[in-house]
């Protein structure tokens, strides 16, 4: 074991280049909220992390299991049965000693979500794709709060990205949630994330897609991608550089199939491409 002392401008002096001394000393001061410590969760906090990135808020009030190895980067035999926050705390901790961690064991909630954002720069949505109502309340309260959003899904090999930045379009009004069932939010959440659908082309056995059972397949793979990608434009965000694209449009990057695309959906739900989309979906489903 090393007896050496943490030195946080040494621990990240390789970042030095693609960033500059100031704006790694910026990141330092940052603050980032990610909700949920699992499969995307785990793999963002980590990256942040080996950014620099200096303050985080984390949410979660679930555990490891045997189940999350394929994917969920704390899932270990060491871990199953501990909580995934806890185990992504110390990790972080392990990587900076001087990271200040505030943790949310109950997870994201109406009663804490002011509290979750209070003093956040940036919040990175890693919450389970079915966690509609908490990320619903989030991502009304990152807008009321004028805090940047991002949500990068890992869809297959790929990922689905969007950005919900102050003053531009938001979450509601993208989507449309307000107002239906919980299986139509769900099918919303699908068909406004992934609107060129990449991955459906290569989905080898579909009935691995449960919508009523909260169950769906998954691969480290889009998790690393979404880490990546969402990473990128933290650092564009907290730093204040580079063109962002944000809702309505998106971007959907599959490697498995070649393929980048940029999505966008004008009037967001209101678009009649999306509301034939959703009706098409409604009826595959029998909603």
């Amino acid at each position: 074991m090393t007896t050496e002392n943490f030195n946080y401008d040494k621990a990240f002096s390789r970042n030095i280049g693609w960033f500059t001394e100031k704006e790694q000393a910026t990141l330092k001061t940052k603050k980032v909220a990610i909700a949920g410590c699992g499969g995307v969760g785990g793999i963002h906090s980590q990256t942040m992390a080996r950014l620099g990135v200096g303050k985080f808020n984390l949410a979660d009030f679930d555990e490891f299991g045997v189940e999350n190895f394929n994917r969920q980067v704390g899932a270990m035999m060491s871990t199953v049965g501990k909580p995934k926050m806890d185990v992504m705390n110390k990790v972080l901790a392990d990587i900076n000693p001087e990271v200040e961690l505030q943790s949310f064991p109950q997870g994201v909630n109406e009663e804490n979500v002011e509290e979750f954002l209070t003093g956040v720069d940036l919040y990175i949505d890693s919450l389970d794709f079915f966690a509609m109502d908490a990320r619903r309340k989030v991502f009304e309260m990152c807008a009321k709060m004028s805090i940047p959003a991002v949500t990068a899904a890992p869809l297959g090999m790929g990922t689905a990205f969007l950005c919900f930045m102050p003053g531009q379009m938001t979450f509601e009004e993208y989507f449309g949630m307000q107002g239906h069932s919980q299986t139509e939010q769900y099918l919303r959440f699908y068909l406004g994330l992934a609107p060129a659908s990449l991955q459906s082309q290569y989905l080898v056995d579909p009935t691995r897609l449960n919508l009523e059972e909260k169950r769906g397949p998954s691969t480290i793979i889009g998790c690393t991608m979404s880490a990546g990608v969402a990473a990128a434009y933290a650092v564009k965000i907290l730093l204040g550089r580079g063109d962002l694209i944000c809702a309505p449009e998106g971007m959907h990057w599959d490697p498995y199939m070649n393929q980048m695309e940029l999505t966008h959906i004008p009037n967001g739900h209101h678009s009649p491409e999306f509301q034939a989309s959703l009706a098409a979906a409604k009826q595959a489903f029998n909603i």
